[in-house]
């Protein structure tokens, strides 16, 4: 098969988004990138957002779209962003007290999952999950993320295996792309260097930074490339697993770069050995 599409993840790169989104999504093209993966519309309507993508010519493949968000009016926010274009809509994260096996919440996360599975059908719209680590925690010797799509079935959601959490969770990232074969349309390309702490969930609501001494342990994300990652690797497991594309995603800049100049690092880095 041909090279996976390589998108990216645009709350990389957020901050340039909320400035100016016609000159950040042109940047982004000028990068290299295939195309984009929304996270929010900042303000722009998605009549508007689909004129410029055709304009530059890069694809609005799939959007990171809060569960409440859509519960809240499902087919308002799913036809916006199939208005767009996107072929794929992904629940970003779940409240670990509450959603995932093992919690009080658990059912009723599984409910809304099918709810809004429902409403993406009539868009020919996929739905995926995107983890983070905690779902690597287990019940019985079982991962509660696996407990989750043993729960549900394909046809209602996919994965989109966030590959640096993955190897947080402990896990090799590829081997469980691979795992997930036919059921992986979708995989993130995160890179990280550092152990786990406290502080890796400064960017999600409820698991804010708690302590100054926590927020400067050493867990950092990098562009990819410039991390742990077998990038190469990852990228044949996709492959594998039959993955349609494959999305940069960088929560933070690091190492002295911008935002923007870490998204451009990570598809230099990739395009270096693939």
């Amino acid at each position: 098969m041909g090279k996976l599409p390589i998108a990216l993840q645009l709350y990389s790169v957020r901050d340039a988004m909320e400035q100016d989104v016609y000159n950040t999504l042109k940047a982004v093209k000028a990068m290299g990138y295939d195309g984009v993966e929304f996270a929010g519309l900042y303000g722009q309507s998605p009549k508007q957002l689909k004129q410029w993508c055709a304009e530059l010519e890069i694809i609005p493949y799939s959007a990171h779209v809060p569960r409440p968000e859509m519960i809240a009016d499902l087919p308002g926010v799913i036809g916006a962003y199939a208005e767009i274009g996107c072929r794929f809509i992904a629940i970003p994260w779940s409240d670990q007290a509450k959603d995932i096996p093992g919690r009080d919440g658990y059912q009723n996360f599984l409910e809304d999952v099918r709810k809004i599975s429902a409403e993406c059908k009539k868009h020919n719209i996929r739905l995926l999950y995107h983890n983070h680590d905690f779902e690597f925690e287990k019940i019985d010797g079982v991962y509660k993320l696996d407990i989750f799509y043993s729960d549900t079935t394909a046809d209602e959601i996919q994965t989109e295996i966030d590959t640096c959490w993955a190897s947080v969770g402990g896990e090799n990232p590829a081997e469980f792309v691979r795992k997930y074969t036919q059921r992986a349309p979708v995989v993130h390309l995160k890179d990280y260097v550092g152990s786990k702490c406290d502080n890796m969930y400064d960017l999600i609501a409820s698991n804010p930074i708690k302590t100054e001494a926590e927020a400067s342990e050493k867990f950092e994300f990098r562009p990819v490339g410039c991390g742990v990652q077998n990038v190469l690797e990852i990228l044949k497991a996709a492959e594998d697993a039959g993955a349609e594309l494959v999305v940069v995603e960088q929560d933070n800049p690091s190492m002295g770069h911008t935002s923007m100049e870490c998204a451009k690092i990570s598809l230099d880095n990739i395009k270096k050995v693939y």
